[in-house]
This record gives C-alpha cells, sequence and structure tokens, in this order.
C-alpha cells in the first residue's frame, strides 16, 4: 500500500513539473494560429516621423497588403503584430514607438530591441560605441530643414549667414536628438563655414548656440515659445510648421553648401542587432521585402501615403503632401558613397572616439553593414 501511494506521489510531482515547464517555456515564442508551429516574436522600433511611412504604412493597411506575398496582421492597433509571408507567419512584431535615434539606440545597447528604424547617423554613432548592430538597408533620403519663425527676414542660407554675423549673441537652434541626422547635417555645414558652434549657453563668443529640445514634439512649440530662433528638424515638421503659419523654411539641407554634397543625404536606415541577425536570418528577409515592397508602394501612391501619415501622426494631409522624400530599401553605390560623407565629415569634427575613429567608408564597411537580406 505504501509502495502504490509512493508511485502515486511521484506520478503527481512528474506532472507537475511537466505542467511548469510547459507554463515557462520560450516567452518570444507563439504557437497561436498555423497549428502548433511556433514563431518567434521580435522587438521592433520606429521614430514617429514620415520618413519611416513604408513601415508605418505597413502597420496601417494590414492585410489589404496581402496580395505583395509579405503584410502585416494588426493584434494591437500600433503595438503587435503579425508578419505573413507566403509560406504563413513568421513571426510576432512588438512595435516600440522611440523619440529619436538616440534613444533607438539605447534600446539597442539594453538589448530592448532587436530591430529599429532610425537616422543613419544615430546607428553610426552607436556602432562607433560598440554597441553590436548593423545597417541592413536605408528607408529614404533627404526630408530635413531649418525652420525660422514665419515672417523672419532669414529667408535662405545666405541670409542666415548674414544674420549670424550680425547678431550680438550667439544665435540659437534648436534640434530634437544630438545624433539625429538634421544636427549632423547641419553642424557640418556650419564647421565647413567656420562659425563657431557650441552648446554651452554661458559661451558667448559662439556664432550658434546649439539647443537640445529633446524630441520631435518640441519642435514647433520651441518657435512659438521663442526657446530658440529657429530649428532643424524632419519631416514632417517643416512642413507643418509652414502649414500651420508657424514657421518657413529657410532651406532644406539637401541644397547646404557646398553644392551638391548633401544631395541624397542618407536619413533613416533599419538597423539589426547582431544578435538578432545571428538568430533570425529568414524573419529579418521577410521583414525587409516587407519594407521593400513598402518603399516602393509609398513612392507610387504619395497621395495615399500622405493621407496614411496625416491619419497616423495627427497632422494636416496638405503638410504630409508638402514632404520632400524619397524611399529606398537599395544601398545602392551612390547611397554608400554618402555614408562615406558622413564618415569623414564626423571624423573630421572629432564625433568619434570609438571603433570608427580614423576610418574611411572601406575600412569601416565590415562594421557599419550587413545587406545580406536586401541583396
Amino acid at each position: 500500500m505504501k509502495k502504490r501511494n509512493l508511485v502515486g506521489v511521484v506520478l503527481a510531482l512528474l506532472l507537475i513539473f511537466a505542467l511548469t515547464i510547459t507554463g515557462c517555456g520560450n516567452q518570444n515564442a507563439d504557437t497561436s494560429g498555423d497549428g502548433a508551429r511556433e514563431v518567434p516574436a521580435l522587438n521592433i522600433s520606429y521614430i514617429f516621423t514620415n520618413h519611416q511611412t513604408p513601415f508605418v504604412s505597413a502597420m496601417y493597411k494590414g492585410e489589404e497588403f496581402k496580395d505583395k506575398g509579405t503584410y502585416l496582421k494588426e493584434v494591437v492597433p500600433k503595438e503587435k503584430y503579425e508578419l505573413y509571408s507566403e509560406n504563413g507567419k513568421v513571426c510576432k512584431l512588438n512595435v516600440i514607438a522611440a523619440k529619436s535615434g538616440s534613444e533607438t539606440a539605447s534600446l539597442f545597447a539594453q538589448e530592448h530591441i532587436d530591430v529599429g528604424l532610425a537616422s543613419a547617423t544615430a546607428v553610426i554613432s552607436a556602432i562607433d560605441r560598440g554597441t553590436p548592430i548593423k545597417i541592413l538597408s536605408p528607408v529614404q533620403t533627404e526630408g530635413l530643414a531649418l525652420v525660422f519663425p514665419q515672417g523672419s527676414e532669414v529667408t535662405d542660407w545666405d541670409a542666415f549667414v548674414n544674420y549670424v554675423k550680425s547678431s550680438k549673441q550667439p544665435v540659437k537652434i534648436g534640434y530634437h536628438s544630438p545624433t539625429s541626422a538634421p544636427k549632423m547635417v547641419f553642424e557640418a555645414a556650419l564647421f565647413d563655414a567656420g562659425m563657431k558652434i557650441t552648446q554651452d549657453a554661458n559661451d558667448t563668443a559662439a556664432d550658434i548656440l546649439l539647443v537640445d529640445l529633446k524630441e520631435t514634439s518640441n519642435l514647433i512649440p520651441s518657435l512659438t515659445g521663442k526657446q530658440v530662433d529657429g530649428w532643424v528638424g524632419p519631416s514632417p515638421f517643416p512642413e507643418v510648421a509652414l502649414n500651420e503659419g508657424i514657421g518657413q523654411i529657410v532651406v532644406q539641407l539637401r541644397d547646404l553648401p557646398p553644392e551638391g554634397k548633401w544631395h541624397d543625404t542618407p536619413c533613416c536606415v533599419v538597423a539589426a542587432s547582431d544578435k538578432a541577425i545571428a538568430n533570425h536570418p529568414e524573419e529579418l528577409r521577410a521583414l525587409m521585402t516587407l519594407l521593400a515592397h513598402n518603399s516602393d508602394w509609398c513612392n507610387h501612391n504619395l497621395e495615399e501615403a500622405a493621407d496614411i501619415t496625416s491619419q497616423w501622426m495627427g497632422i494636416s494631409k496638405e503638410a504630409a503632401e508638402k514632404s520632400k522624400l524619397k524611399y529606398t530599401a537599395d544601398p545602392s553605390d551612390s547611397w554608400k558613397e554618402a555614408i562615406g560623407v558622413y564618415l569623414k565629415t564626423l571624423d573630421t569634427m572629432n564625433k568619434f572616439d570609438g571603433q570608427l575613429k580614423g576610418k574611411d567608408l572601406k575600412e569601416a564597411e565590415s562594421l557599419l553593414f550587413d545587406f545580406q537580406f536586401v541583396q
């Protein structure tokens, strides 16, 4: 009798153990749908700007893009999606809205995200600091501008230079993120023009005082509140300022001197952690296929893409339509050369103190890129 009771206890313990193991399995896996096939979950971040409309349109349109072969199925609006390909469910996507490229870099460093859409300069700076990530592809080029209050005498680059030269105190220019493309490109142009730049409000000998506005949502209020004289930022915020009669676009940063240097300026890119690249190649391949298809769709459906941007971000459609962007997932030779301009410029300005310091594009290529999912 005792023996039989002992056997019963052992069997009960084994059953409890089995149930515990089942309940504490891989929390990044999903077994819903598609039978019992497990799929991983990837954390992906994006920034609230129309630079990333290819990803936003994928979330917004969802299963309407099913005929393209790869598409997203909404689970929780703006937060959770399932990525599908022609072979069925590929993975779950947990979506995080980051405030800036700097925050995206921090999320990568803390291993909170597997994939992030952010400015090339933010990703490059993170790589310099040793964060184990790679650029998988571009998302878009251009769409950056210098904005001053509506009615200002500063209407173009020459007028801006004259305004700075005649000012008795540093001209205050805001930016939304320390490693953002608008700030980096603008700062490089100031450097080329021989202007003294500072972020120290007590340095009254400087020509330009750069002011960290922390996030894009503070760009327009900083003009109305006269916190800054002007700011540099990504679309659609210059166009929103223009459309609302708050600001005027002084210059698209693509047109900064010297002529042609900043044409097709790389801005947002798709980056992934080295760990995600190693562990989830098929999932990343499907995701990059989705983004490539949607880049093409956005370029050929500008009005609808602008409408999606306006609804997603809560801005006017007119402002979204005025944005000057080129969407692409193709890391072309000209795009890579433009990244090389970033590298050289940032290194010359002593912005690097890590593994990219002193390196040109050829030397840095293996540290920066992994294009296996788009080529």
